[in-house]
């Protein structure tokens, strides 16, 4: 995220059983589920960048993981752009628009978040 407005992230069913093992290890303290190197520090924004390229896998970038979700919700659901785009907190640039938009669409991407879940899961077996 670029912005310091608070997003509130929602996590598929499928996420917290793969995470559930991180957290109930958690006893460092810290904050952050994915801890950097200094105490109290969070994985820098190019910590997915070096792992692809750790996994020569060149062909990958953090974007594109962002893209293949919205491509997913744009081609293959109903669900509003809206809820799409905050669902990767990406700002509204109308003012006009965004002054009358107040909320974050939780339980709106809450459900489209189970829904891709469940779509990632039928990918990967």
């Amino acid at each position: 995220m670029k912005v310091a407005k608070e997003h509130r992230i929602l996590l598929c069913p499928q996420a917290i059983k793969l995470l559930r093992p991180l957290i109930e290890n958690a006893s460092n303290g810290s904050d952050y589920l994915f801890t950097g190197n200094k105490p109290g520090a969070h994985l820098s924004s190019m910590a997915l960048l070096q792992l692809l390229r750790r996994l020569e896998r060149s062909d990958l970038t953090a974007h594109g993981f962002r893209s293949t979700f919205r491509d997913w919700a744009r081609e293959t659901t109903d669900y509003p752009r809206e809820v799409a785009e905050a669902a990767l907190a990406h700002t509204i640039r109308d003012k006009t628009e965004a002054a009358y938009a107040r909320g974050d669409l939780f339980e709106k991407r809450r459900v489209m978040m189970e829904h891709w879940g469940r779509y990632l899961s039928n990918k990967t077996g």
